[in-house]
């Protein structure tokens, strides 16, 4: 199994649990990212591992190409010796030796593979990552203003507003009854400047009623 495919496993099977619990999406975005660097380093460990693996195989082949060699050194030793018996069973552990150099060298290639592999794979988590974490402020501000807009919208949609206004409204009425009850007692009662626009208007009446009689006066007057 690639590291991919256990590391979407893993946070599929979180953001299922966070949809579940209708989670803060901020929260979501967190903790891919945790995951995402959790997965690192664990895959980074199984590299080193690999790669000590590898190094202790080489060691090994090594050794067993030293025997070899070592085991050949001998029997031609036995052969100048006209020891026959012993060459050839020199030989025999030559021949096991370079069995198990071969057999580790197949093994090492599939090691190789195996690094190779895990190296393609963790350079491509770590741009995840870098881009993952490039995008997390984006994300979780669009996520903030989303959830404002949303709010807005639900609050100008429902009633309460409506409600607000109803009762704004309403005050404002009652003010204006309160305005109207202040006007009505206010109402009949002379300022002092409407006492001496009325001195004036009995000023202007007595003199026309003074011209009125001298005219009558006059029509009175025998001609003389």
């Amino acid at each position: 199994m690639g590291i991919f495919t256990r590391f979407t496993d893993i946070v599929n099977s979180n953001i299922n649990a966070l949809l579940d619990k209708a989670e803060d999406p901020e929260k979501m975005v967190r903790l891919i990212i945790q995951e995402m660097e959790d997965t690192l380093v664990e895959v980074r460990s199984a590299s080193a591992k690999t790669l000590a693996s590898k190094k202790e195989i080489t060691a090994q082949i090594s050794k067993y190409k030293s025997d070899a060699a070592d085991w050949e050194a001998k029997a031609e030793l036995a052969l100048s010796k006209d020891r026959d018996d012993l060459a050839r069973a020199a030989l025999q552990e030559k021949k096991k030796s370079a069995e198990a150099a071969d057999a580790l060298n197949k093994e090492l290639s599939v090691v190789d593979e195996q690094i190779s592999k895990l190296q393609e794979e963790i350079g491509q988590l770590q741009e995840k990552l870098a881009d993952a974490k490039a995008r997390q402020k984006t994300i979780i501000m669009r996520q903030k203003t989303a959830s404002s807009r949303l709010e807005v919208k639900r609050t100008l949609d429902s009633s309460k507003v409506d409600a607000a206004m109803g009762r704004f409204e309403q005050y404002e009425r009652k003010i204006d009854d309160l305005e109207s009850q202040v006007d009505a007692y206010d109402l009949g009662k002379k300022t002092l400047n409407d006492e001496f626009a009325e001195l004036e208007a009995d000023d202007k009446i007595d003199e026309e009623l003074a011209k009125l009689k001298a005219k009558m006066n006059n029509k009175d007057k025998p001609a003389e």
